[in-house]
């Protein structure tokens, strides 16, 4: 699994360190950067490759996570949650199907980020859960705005 990160410049030394801790999990990651002080280019770039498939999940980082994920929420077929616990890490795949997730580098420690990524990237969205009627209308949702 591939795996895109990217961050603004208050997140870099927060980026490096998780991205070390997720090649050690065996998983292939690729660096956006970190040195645009517009965080929302970042996470466009991030989205966008998730979406297109170029990478299967993408980790966005900023001081508090939201800016990011507003970002990419922005992007057709990019699905990203805010997290900042393991409950919110697991159900974000589990229950969400997101794509993304994003932390604030300033309101979590390193050590908790290293269990939100390891617990997002163990899970699976069960396309045959309960979940699924609701993940699917949001896509239709998005689709129709996408036509009109």
């Amino acid at each position: 699994m591939k795996i895109a990160f990217g961050c603004d410049p208050n997140a870099t030394d927060f980026k490096k360190e998780l991205m070390e801790f997720t090649k050690g999990l065996g998983y292939d990651v690729v660096d956006y950067g970190s040195d645009d002080p517009i965080y929302a280019n970042v996470a466009f770039a991030v989205a966008k490759d998730v979406a297109n498939h170029t990478c299967d999940r993408g980790i966005l980082l900023c001081g508090t996570g939201i800016g990011v994920s507003i970002a990419a929420n922005k992007v057709k077929g990019a699905y990203a949650a805010c997290i900042h616990d393991v409950y919110q890490a697991q159900r974000a795949e589990l229950s969400n199907n997101a794509n993304i997730i994003t932390m604030g580098s300033q309101i979590i420690g390193i050590n908790l980020a290293k269990e939100l990524v390891k617990e997002y990237l163990s899970c699976t969205f069960d396309t045959n859960s309960r979940s699924m009627p609701k993940v699917q209308r949001i896509i239709d949702y998005e689709n129709d705005l996408i036509s009109a």
